[in-house]
């Protein structure tokens, strides 16, 4: 994100020099931005269509990066117009300062890759059953459904293109389930009477033998949208980014990648993502099984296949987790390729967006492994993952996509994603009931007071070095939660993490398959997640974890991480008999639930005075926890950040002394108060909204006037310092700190043009 850095250096050789120049509201080169997304629509081909969306964000808000894709109709990405469009406004934006990253997925071009592949298309396998008669025939239909999400909102849904049988198998069903010795495959006898976009009907014929009997008819409909595992698909997303090649884009999007929408993650588990492509993964990965008739396996079960049928389940499950990550990565390195190795890559892999069925059904629960420069999620995503993705992905802070209805909710969200380590993405207002013109969605967020908040809370990323301090890792069984044939479907911990939050003790949640690839480490005996070390680590629900996961937990000086477990292990990933429980630590402390292991990890980490966090007292909806609008947090670069934001969205005063790791500093702000001290308890850095006094670490501040501001040390010890809409001369008590202030401004509030009769 190089277009600030010239301007950088010139103010700050002239603030030195004793001038004064006009302030960006941008932030200066290096830092991680404050982003909007832009959402291109049908007035874009107006002629200047972009123009007032661009001077909107350029004038009223303190965006750096846009992350920018279509909402427009029967349009794709491919046309040349389209191309030479998006290449004049992103050079419009970027000489007003504002930097692009641009979506280029491929489902912006689903009718260009069905004209140039068209036997690739994505397929779904649907099974419904019905009972047969004694004599005759049964006629069945199974219907096709139309899906759709937000990439097609304004476009062409992903509609079904055409039917077809794949399979008819009859069976009996007892006690236990499917029989599996009187499963036949009768295909051939079958009529097949209707096979259309909408519908596959059949005539199943029927006689005494099957009398009682059931039929499970497989159809498969083909939908407008490129097959997941198609073989053209990644040479297709190549051709699309490289003909982009000459826009001045920062970076590219790719938001909520996988299979199309399914919500519910279907909990009758008959519906399967389908593909030949897919059947010869599935048969690669297994040694020759046949997904089709797996798929029968994994929908129903069969007596004495449990086994098969979970092991069928963990397979399908982690090879779609490794397909999806495969092309997100892809993506990400043609980002790097064709616009430079600072590209920024945004946005989320998160869709629902909660870890639960509909993700492991659309991308195998893939947030970990969809590639990112910073960690980023939306709306609702519980704050562990979110916290753990910044770990991941080496970023000071994450980034939530986050839309409302109502300007409120993205205050309140401000501040408790401030409290959580993280920073806004701000979507326009939505939905929208009221039918509100697009651009009146963007500009009612820069009316108020909710820019200046986010200005001030800027300050922070400046000075900080590191993410959100998170004491405890809940390590949930990746394949345990995703087995819908299993005991524990549906639970990764977050009743254990919620606990944690609650108590002050941040934990930050990752799935057990970071083990196997190599993320999550041990080090000189500590757990380590990027940056992130660990006093307490809770295993939980292993089941169908292979030994290495077990092998990990053993290299873990137990004095250094606590160890704690929840749930059994009694199966490996193929679902054979593994006795997990055994090859675990003596030293990892078995809990009888998770409020359990909430219990026994809090006391641990009062024991050994770790520091706790505000406690999180909020709530996202009805599924997780999330902190309130006041508290204060920990960075792992030890930075203690006090936070405010209850009353005024701009903030509420910060008024007293605090304690920094044992050192006394007293202090008088609004909304902000960033504090790091050296080892040696001198100011390391520091920053602060509305700030009048300070006096600790050595230093102390005194202005009449209060000052927006941010310091810090750089690696050869140099002064760096930012004054937020300060106009005139530069106190002494500032100046005596360093020479180099760059002056930032916060962007005006947006004023609503008068109504003219």
């Amino acid at each position: 994100m190089g277009t600030r850095v010239g301007c950088m250096l010139v103010v700050a050789g002239c603030l030195a020099a004793g001038a004064e120049e006009a302030a960006s509201p941008r932030l200066p080169d290096g830092a991680q931005p404050t982003i909007g997304a832009w959402f291109i629509s049908d007035e874009f081909f107006e002629p200047d269509g972009y123009r007032p969306y661009v001077d909107l964000y350029a004038e009223h808000s303190p965006y750096d990066l846009l992350t920018t894709s279509f909402r427009v109709s029967q349009r794709e990405v491919t046309e040349p117009a389209f191309h030479d469009l998006i290449k004049e406004a992103v050079a419009y934006a970027r000489s007003r300062g504002l930097d692009v990253a641009l979506d280029l997925d491929v489902r912006l071009a689903r009718e260009a890759f069905r004209k140039a592949y068209p036997d690739e298309q994505q397929e779904m396998l649907r099974l419904r059953t019905v009972l047969l008669e004694a004599a005759g025939e049964v006629e069945f239909a199974i219907a096709s459904d139309t899906l759709t999400d937000h990439m097609t909102g304004n476009t062409t849904p992903y509609i079904p293109l055409s039917g077809r049988l794949v399979r008819v198998y009859i069976y009996r069903v007892g006690d236990a389930g499917i029989e599996p010795d009187t499963v036949e495959d009768i295909t051939e006898r079958c009529v097949v009477k209707v096979a259309s976009e909408k519908e596959v009907r059949v005539g199943i014929p029927c006689d005494a033998s099957t009398q009682g009997g059931t039929a499970c008819v497989m159809a498969a409909f083909t939908h407008l949208t490129p097959a997941v595992y198609a073989p053209h698909l990644l040479e297709f997303q190549r051709a699309i980014v490289e003909q982009y090649a000459d826009v001045a884009l920062t970076g590219l999007l790719k938001d909520e990648w996988g299979f199309p929408p399914c919500h519910g993650g279907c909990p009758p588990k008959n519906d399967f993502w389908f593909s030949k492509f897919r059947a010869e993964a599935y048969a690669e990965a297994t040694g020759g099984r046949d997904l089709v008739r797996d798929c029968l396996l994994m929908h129903a079960g069969e007596r004495g296949r449990e086994r098969e049928r979970q092991a069928a389940i963990n397979v399908l499950l982690k090879t779609s987790r490794e397909r999806n990550a495969a092309i997100e990565d892809h993506y990400y390195q043609l980002a790097k390729k064709f616009f430079g190795p600072d590209a920024a890559v945004c946005t989320h892999a998160t869709w629902t967006p909660y870890p639960g069925p509909s993700e492991f059904k659309k991308n195998g629960l893939d947030w970990w492994v969809a590639t990112r420069d910073w960690g980023q999620t939306d709306e609702s995503t519980p704050f562990p993952a979110r916290t753990s993705l910044a770990k991941k992905w080496g970023s000071v802070v994450w980034y939530n996509q986050f839309y409302a209805t109502a300007v409120a909710d993205y205050e309140t969200s401000l501040w408790n994603h401030a409290l959580g380590g993280g920073r806004i993405n701000y979507h326009p207002l939505y939905p929208n009931p009221e039918n509100k013109p697009r651009l009146q969605r963007n500009y009612e967020l820069l009316e108020g007071g909710l820019m200046q908040g986010e200005s001030r809370i800027r300050l922070v990323t400046l000075i900080a070095k590191t993410p959100i301090d998170c004491p405890v890792a809940v390590v949930f069984g990746h394949a345990c939660a995703m087995n819908w044939a299993g005991s524990t479907y549906d639970d990764v911990g977050l009743g254990l993490t919620d606990a944690l939050w609650q108590a002050g003790y941040y934990a930050d949640l990752i799935p057990t398959s970071e083990i196997a690839n190599g993320a999550l480490k041990v080090m000189d005996g500590i757990v380590v997640y990027g940056r992130q070390t660990y006093a307490a680590v809770a295993l939980y629900h292993p089941e169908f974890e292979n030994a290495d996961t077990a092998a990990f937990f053993r290299d873990v000086d137990a004095t250094r991480t606590a160890l704690y477990r929840v749930g059994d292990w009694t199966r490996d990933f193929q679902a054979q008999d593994f006795d997990g429980i055994a090859a675990l630590p003596d030293a990892m402390i078995a809990c009888d639930d998770a409020a359990d292991a909430a219990a026994k990890i809090i006391e641990r980490l009062r024991a050994a005075r770790v520091v706790a966090c505000s406690p999180a007292t909020g709530r996202l909806g009805n599924k997780s926890v999330c902190p309130a609008r006041e508290g204060h947090i920990r960075l792992m670069d030890g930075t203690a950040v006090f936070l405010a934001g209850t009353k005024d969205v701009a903030g509420d005063p910060i008024d007293g002394a605090f304690d920094i790791g044992g050192h006394a500093v007293t202090a008088n702000a609004v909304g902000v108060l960033a504090v790091r001290l050296a080892a040696d308890g001198t100011l390391d850095a520091l920053a602060a909204g509305g700030l009048t006094k300070f006096e600790g670490g050595g230093i102390a501040i005194s202005v009449d006037t209060p000052v927006d501001l941010a310091f810090w040390h750089d690696a050869s010890g140099h002064v760096n310092g930012v004054l937020q809409d300060w106009r005139g001369p530069i106190p002494e008590s500032l100046l005596a700190i360093t020479k180099d202030w760059f002056r930032l401004a916060s962007p005006p509030p947006y004023a609503t043009p008068p109504v003219t009769r």
